[in-house]
């Protein structure tokens, strides 16, 4: 289990971006962060990733704080998926997938037949082994989303935990419902943990099993999507007005209606 306790993290002394935010994520459990802009839900993420060192509180891993471990043993059981992979050169899908494995590898050693297979499962599982050879920079945004999460997958051991930030944020209708089925299989096949960081609540509703609505650097409801997302919560998150429906699917759909005078809870 990774489980933030009591945590506060500023990047400068004046204005905390987390306050006291206390957050599990089960094994093999699915959990959404979302919030407005400047909530506090990236960092949160990479402060779950250990990237941001918390100046009061912990974050754990199955009971160890993420400080005591060292930065390989910690990329084998986590990998960050960004909202945007920008690489230097034009490297191959396959050498995309194939950095997952670095973490595995001692200094100055070189890929072998395991790390190669380990690629390979990795890319059939998200759909992209026919890519391995193109040109990463030629594929599409959904694409080239996928190969990411193949190098992810190719880096953490079994009952990891990938953490996406905004993953559908640049993708069309048909790629956002590619990734959410390419998550939901891998959560049901390889029973990873995932957490997710993103704007978009009616994404989280139909994938997450718990949801953490924050504001203002601090979590103001976590629970099930249907006790998450509720009118009096959108309001109070995003200072919006809006009708929360389900649809013949099961799924919970957020209609935004109105903006409060000032976008603010309470206007």
């Amino acid at each position: 289990m990774l489980t933030a306790t009591d945590v506060w993290f500023a990047y400068d002394e004046r204005r905390p971006v987390l306050r006291g935010v206390t957050l599990a994520v089960p094994d093999a459990g699915i959990v959404g962060i979302l919030g407005p802009n400047g909530s506090g839900k990236t960092t949160l993420l990479r402060t779950l990733a250990g990237t941001g060192h918390p100046q009061r509180g912990s974050v754990t891993l199955d009971g160890t704080p993420l400080a005591r471990l060292s930065r390989g043993a910690l990329a084998r059981r986590m990998a960050v998926v960004p909202q945007e992979t920008q690489l230097a050169f034009d490297y191959t899908v396959a050498e995309v997938a194939m950095m997952g494995r670095y973490a595995h590898l001692g200094a100055f050693e070189i890929e072998g037949p395991r790390d190669m297979t380990v690629v390979e499962d990795a890319l059939a599982a998200t759909g992209t082994r026919h890519l391995k050879d193109r040109p990463f920079a030629s594929l599409s945004g959904g694409e080239k989303q996928r190969v990411v999460i193949a190098s992810a997958l190719a880096q953490i051991e079994a009952h990891g935990v990938l953490l996406l930030d905004e993953p559908t944020a640049s993708l069309d209708l048909g790629y956002q419902l590619e990734i959410a089925a390419l998550l939901r299989q891998l959560h049901a096949e390889r029973r990873v943990a995932i957490v997710i960081s993103t704007h978009d609540l009616g994404f989280a509703a139909a994938l997450c099993e718990r949801i953490a609505l924050i504001r203002d650097g601090a979590i103001v409801v976590e629970g099930a999507p249907d006790a998450a997302l509720t009118p009096a919560h959108v309001r109070q998150v995003y200072g919006v007005e809006a009708d929360i429906l389900t649809h013949p699917s099961g799924h919970r759909v957020v209609v935004p209606v109105r903006r409060l005078d000032d976008g603010r809870p309470g206007a």
